[in-house]
């Protein structure tokens, strides 16, 4: 019997096993390139070793493979039978989510997290902002999900991964000192971590040292391979630095060459984003987006390349941050919102619709914006504001609506609301990049 790095006992008696499921599991922990691949050198040491069956499902599935990552999960559960008990709950709790049940996912994420605290890699998809609390559509999923990690603190505490997540969580709560100095704690220890690069972007967002964060992506961002999961997110964090510092040619470069569609994993030469959708969508719309509140001339090419993008990868709605999204690309490029939210009132009554219907209210505001009925827009964007908590993403994704009510009252001659609305956000960043917006 061997042991994983958080010294929980695993089935295999394959130390070349062991040590390649170590890695893996790392490699999914951090974001990093290669963990399908270790996993699989793990399965070839131990075909049996049904623990790195259920890794490699979940490195499968956090790239966007739901295919091969169902695939993977049946094997998993089929070969964990004769295996521990804990191995057992921690296959089920990480396949539930592949198989598409986040309720029942995360309801036994936590019931095996209160017997085993320490096994990250079942605790790992209940964190972030992507993840089973962070798409659950609660209003008060930051908390929640800040008290979950707290509980795990006395286990956990100390390690890199747990480190970083859990300042990911401190901050999107509001705590960006406490953030800071934890996000640098875990850094120090494995500065290779891209979500950890990640959220000390985030860090830097909420507290608008825009400059600082551009200068340390700068310095992390070209040895993580284009191959690694977060290289299109984090690139637009790069893109939106530069934005916000008036560099629009480095934003602009920055977007067209690693952030808009068009790149493919398997060739990182080829300028775009690769993927996954979720984030290529996400972040193509919402660069594009602020880019136009900040100023730019609309660009229709890479509205229509983005819409297009965004249909082929998401025929239907059902994952509210996209659905947000995809509202406004259809905004941009002419596109009937009405029709989108009409299917999105269809999920509502059938009780399909966790964020409730903010998802469809908020895309009506956005139509309202970008058909220029700038009174209309603010009515909207006020009564939604206070919950899109629920749509998941950030905070600093969420600024998409903030800015886009903040460019509506100055459209609108209402220069004092827009600083009144400016002053009422307490703690968050004090710099805006929207055109004609002065404290």
């Amino acid at each position: 019997m061997q042991k994983d790095r958080f010294g929980l006992e695993i089935s295999t008696a394959s130390g070349a096993a062991r040590d390649a499921y170590a890695e893996g599991c790392d490699a999914v922990l951090s974001a990093g390139a290669g963990g399908e691949a270790a996993f699989a050198r793990a399965l070839e040491a131990d075909p049996a070793f049904a623990l790195a069956r259920a890794g490699l499902a979940r490195a499968q599935f956090v790239l966007a493979r739901v295919p091969m990552a169902r695939a993977s999960a049946i094997a998993a559960r089929q070969m964990v039978a004769g295996a521990s008990e804990r191995e057992r709950s921690h296959v089920d709790a990480l396949c539930l989510g592949i198989e598409g049940k986040p309720v029942d996912a995360l309801a036994a994420t936590r019931a095996h997290l209160a017997r085993w605290p320490k096994d990250a890699m079942v605790l790992a998809p209940a964190t972030g902002v992507f993840g089973l609390i962070g798409f659950s559509g609660r209003q008060e999923r930051e908390p929640e999900q800040l008290a979950l990690l707290d509980e795990l603190e006395p286990a956990l505490g100390g390690d890199w991964w747990f480190d970083s997540v859990r300042a990911f969580a401190l901050e999107e709560c509001g705590r960006i000192e406490d953030a800071r100095r934890l996000i640098e704690r875990s850094m120090a220890v494995n500065p290779r971590n891209a979500h950890g690069a990640h959220i000390m972007a985030h860090v830097l967002y909420e507290a608008g040292e825009d400059a600082a964060a551009l200068e340390y992506l700068d310095g992390w961002l070209p040895a993580y391979e284009r191959e690694g999961l977060m290289h299109c997110h984090i690139s637009w964090h790069v893109a939106m630095c530069a934005l916000a510092l008036g560099k629009l040619d480095r934003a602009w470069d920055v977007y067209r060459a690693q952030v808009h569609p068009g790149g493919q994993q398997d060739d990182p030469s080829k300028a775009g984003s690769w993927g996954p959708p979720i984030n290529a969508v996400t972040d193509g719309v919402a660069f594009l987006w602020r880019a136009e509140l900040a100023g730019e001339p609309r660009r229709a090419k890479l509205w229509n390349e983005m819409r297009e993008y965004a249909e082929e990868n998401f025929a239907s709605p059902g994952i509210a941050f996209v659905d947000v999204h995809a509202s406004v690309a259809l905004a941009a490029t002419g596109g009937d919102v009405a029709e989108l939210s009409a299917a999105l009132a269809q999920r509502e009554a059938a009780g399909k619709a966790p964020a409730g219907s903010v998802v469809r209210r908020l895309g009506d505001a956005f139509a309202a914006y970008a058909r220029g009925d700038w009174a209309d827009a603010i009515r909207r964007f006020e009564d939604e504001l206070p919950e899109t908590v629920r749509i998941g993403g950030s905070r600093a994704q969420r600024d998409l609506a903030a800015y886009t009510l903040l460019a509506a009252y100055l459209k609108d001659g209402r220069a004092d609301a827009a600083r009144a609305f400016i002053a009422r956000r307490e703690h968050r960043r004090p710099a805006v990049a929207v055109a004609g917006f002065a404290a």
